[in-house]
């Protein structure tokens, strides 16, 4: 008789193929550690990221399930729940790593508790620090009236706004706890076969808070350990700025008092909710708006003012008939000016990073002459040639100094450059650490490394480039003015490196990253709110260099704005004819682009596309995924945007298409 499953860890993954390689390098140590039979499924929602090839080449121990299309976390879960054997199940993130000794010490927790139904542990996150997830209370009517309209994040350690994080209670202390996060939840096995698996009327969110209210009114109970730690990086798709997440979270919180209150409380409840959904929205998309236009508002405004204390001079000192200008000349002319100016230096490349002052006064010459030759052609609107040409040379200084100022107010230095260049420390072996300095090369990552700290005593006959050992690690990162830490995953354990990020001092800031063994992904995260990152070779794609990008969207605008204006005529070509306009509009938005990635993993920010360029591709029999895959990838090495164009001629009958 084969021994009993002590645990089964359910991983559900939609195209996070470096995160989930680390977490299951973390998870097959601590299944070592545990010394007892575990089972380990992995989930894949049709991932088109090369996720179910890396499981099965690299972690053939794992019971893989591979979706053809994404029922959403709940359903892919209730998958693997349904046939695991073990005595406790955990449902796990693939963007965590956990420490050698988790599975352990928790199964034996729930050991010592018979009536625990449920187990969260301590989260952290890329930066080693506590998040308040790990532990949440129920999402009552006025508990969700805290958390939307802020209360709660103003008091956070009060018992009666504090609730849904329950921030009055200590997080290095076990509580008895009401809800669970779904990044790691450990049930017994026992208890879901009395309440039932996840809800699968909930996609996305809320299953975790559905799940522990269901456990605790079956009368068990759920605990917060901080006994052991998880790095949780929360992925690429947890934005909490985003109108998505905004949509989908809080959603789920109105099905949640849809199920479980009463019926006149729930209704008051979705009003509410809905309510608050439209607000946190706006304000998301506000926040977005005001981020990314303010360094514009901000250039624009000192381009204005220099140009009315010019405007003043000239008219004093210069001008050969000393009259004031026109008002039109400030009300119309002037914010003309900078709008050409400001496009103009757009599309060179001035708020591209890194900062290039070539790129700046390139774009703004252009800009000068277009105004220029423009205004011949206009005798109303010719004012001064030469307060064109000086409103240009301040246009250069104004965006110029901005930049300086704001780099000095940020980082006390004057450089064009936002941020300073990363200095870069390895902990690791020395094998590890010059298999780091080649993945940063290839990747291109603007940084300089430093050398490496052994995770050990340094051997005699160490190279030049050995800082030193771990346990001197805090002076190092002071005496060598390091600004990042790359950890070796094959060289120090889970636990060592969660506990030196919690350890280091972050004055001076310190990001944190990890080398997982064997990988090509180096990875980490800035923040709870962050999505994470990596470092890889795909970073040089020439599809998402800013100005590709730049031109791409461009591009998208003209072809849009033409299919659009000639619709009357080529919509009757169209094999979905609804479609071709929805397109358009779509892709004249900004949410769709006309070609570009279907197969192969675009980055979040990337516009979905209507075609893929394996589109074009005449073959006599249909092209396998991976080939598709391929083939795009080579698309978005050597971009053009003649390739669009190509791509768009050739498949221009299925403009129409929304699959």
């Amino acid at each position: 008789m084969p021994p009993e499953v002590v645990l089964s860890v359910v991983i559900v993954n939609y195209n996070v193929c470096y995160f989930l390689e680390q977490a299951l390098l973390s998870v097959r140590r601590a299944v070592e550690k545990m010394g007892r039979p575990v089972e380990v499924f992995v989930v894949d929602n049709n991932s088109v990221d090369g996720s179910v090839a890396m499981v099965r080449a690299r972690f053939p121990e794992v019971l893989l399930i591979a979706n053809e299309d994404n029922p959403g976390f709940s359903k892919a879960n209730n998958q693997a729940l349904r046939v695991a054997r073990g005595r406790y199940v955990l449902l796990l993130n693939p963007d965590t790593v956990v420490e050698e000794d988790t599975f352990r010490l928790c199964c034996e927790f729930m050991d010592e508790h018979p009536r625990g139904g449920g187990l969260g542990v301590k989260m952290l996150d890329g930066q080693g620090r506590f998040l308040p997830e790990s532990k949440r209370g129920l999402p009552t009517p006025w508990v969700a009236f805290y958390k939307i309209f802020g209360l709660a994040r103003l008091f956070p350690k009060s018992r009666r706004f504090g609730r849904y994080h329950l921030g009055f209670l200590s997080p290095d202390e076990t509580h008895e706890i009401e809800v669970l996060s779904g990044a790691f939840m450990l049930m017994r096995q026992a208890a879901l076969a009395e309440v039932g698996l996840l809800d699968e009327d909930y996609f996305m969110y809320g299953e975790d808070i559905d799940l522990s209210y269901r456990l605790t009114q079956g009368g068990w109970q759920n605990y917060y350990f901080p006994g052991t730690r998880i790095i949780h990086y929360k992925g690429e798709s947890t934005k909490r700025t985003s109108v998505n997440y905004v949509f989908v979270f809080y959603r789920a919180m109105v099905i949640f008092a849809r199920k479980h209150f009463a019926p006149e409380r729930a209704g008051m409840f979705s009003l509410l909710i809905n309510g608050a959904i439209w607000l946190r929205a706006g304000a998301a998309v506000a926040q977005r708006v005001l981020v990314r236009a303010a360094p514009v508002l901000l250039d624009a405004g000192l381009m204005y003012a220099g140009l009315y204390f010019l405007k003043n001079y000239w008219e004093l000192n210069h001008k050969y008939v000393p009259t004031a200008y026109p008002p039109q000349f400030m009300l119309v002319a002037v914010p003309v000016y900078i709008v050409v100016w400001l496009t103009a230096a757009f599309f060179s490349g001035a708020y591209d990073a890194p900062v290039r002052a070539g790129r700046i006064v390139r774009g703004i010459f252009f800009g000068t002459l277009l105004i220029s030759a423009f205004s011949n052609f206009l005798d109303a609107w010719r004012f001064s040639k030469a307060l064109i040409v000086l409103g240009g040379v301040w246009a250069v200084a104004a965006l110029v100094l901005r930049r300086v100022a704001g780099n000095f107010l940020r980082h006390r230095r004057f450089s064009l450059a936002d941020r300073p260049q990363k200095n870069v420390g390895i902990v690791g072996s020395w094998e590890e650490s010059r298999r780091v300095r080649h993945l940063l090369e290839q990747a291109a990552v603007p940084a300089r490394v430093i050398g490496y700290v052994a995770p050990g005593p340094a051997l005699a006959g160490a190279t030049d480039d050995l800082l030193g050992e771990v346990r001197q690690l805090d002076d190092i990162i002071r005496i060598y003015g390091l600004s990042e830490l790359v950890f070796c995953g094959r060289d120090l354990p889970a636990s060592q490196i969660i506990g030196l990020m919690v350890g280091l001092p972050q004055h001076p800031p310190v990001a944190f990253k990890i080398l997982p063994q064997d990988s090509e992904y180096i990875i980490g995260s800035s923040g709870k709110d962050e999505p994470g990152d990596y470092y890889a070779l795909d970073i040089t794609l020439n599809l998402f260099r800013p100005a590709q990008v730049r031109n791409k969207r461009l591009l998208d605008i003209l072809t849009s704005s033409l299919l659009l204006l000639l619709a009357p005529v080529l919509v009757w070509a169209q094999r979905y004819k609804l479609g071709y306009l929805r397109n358009c509009l779509r892709v004249l938005s900004g949410s769709r682009t006309w070609v570009g990635l279907r197969y192969a993993t675009a980055p979040s920010r990337a516009a979905q596309a209507v075609l893929s360029p394996t589109d074009a591709v005449r073959a006599a029999a249909p092209l396998a995924e991976a080939t598709r895959r391929r083939l795009e990838l080579l698309y978005a090495k050597d971009y053009e945007p003649a390739t669009d164009l190509r791509v768009l001629g050739q498949c221009f009958r299925r403009l129409g298409r929304e699959d």
